[in-house]
């Protein structure tokens, strides 16, 4: 990977967590964090993981966070403006990225090659998924199913009122 490339990817996408994170307003926090999620598909694609980048931006950017945008519109309330900055935000992203940055560089088998293995096509992730992960797969349909119906029970029970 190009190293330039690198470095631009990596800032845009921490300067979006960290924007995250920290700002008061929470659509421009969500707007934010898709610039995050973008930068993290980037990084996908540049590792050669076209798949992985691929649901990266259809599911997160394209749904997840559309919906945390979506709602935050729907709901919002006009709340006064916060008489103090919030450290919270940055003092937990500082500590998670010294967590991350410490375990990275304390794992010796970063500077080993990993052996080759074949290409992962999206065919044989489709076989594996309907095969070996079909359980699991179902599983999660059943609770997207239901978080589904829960959101929607209570958006009617708030019309109701």
């Amino acid at each position: 990977m190009n190293s330039a490339a690198f470095l631009v990817i990596a800032i845009v996408t921490l300067a979006g967590a960290l924007a995250a994170a920290t700002l008061p307003k929470l659509i421009h926090a969500a707007l934010c964090l898709i610039v995050a999620f973008v930068g993290l598909a980037a990084f996908f694609f540049f590792l050669g993981a076209e798949f992985v980048g691929l649901v990266q931006l259809f599911v997160y950017v394209g749904a997840v966070a559309v919906l945390i945008v979506f709602t935050i519109l729907l709901t919002r309330r006009d709340v006064g403006k916060p008489d103090k900055f919030n450290w919270g935000g940055i003092v937990v992203a500082v500590a998670v990225f010294g967590g991350l940055l410490w375990a990275i560089l304390k794992t010796p088998s970063v500077a080993i090659a990993a052996a080759q293995i074949p290409p992962l096509t999206v065919k044989r992730i489709g076989e594996v998924l309907m095969t070996n992960y079909v359980w699991p797969l179902q599983c999660v349909g059943l609770l997207l199913t239901a978080a589904l119906i829960g959101a929607l029970v209570l958006v009617i029970e708030e019309k109701r009122r």
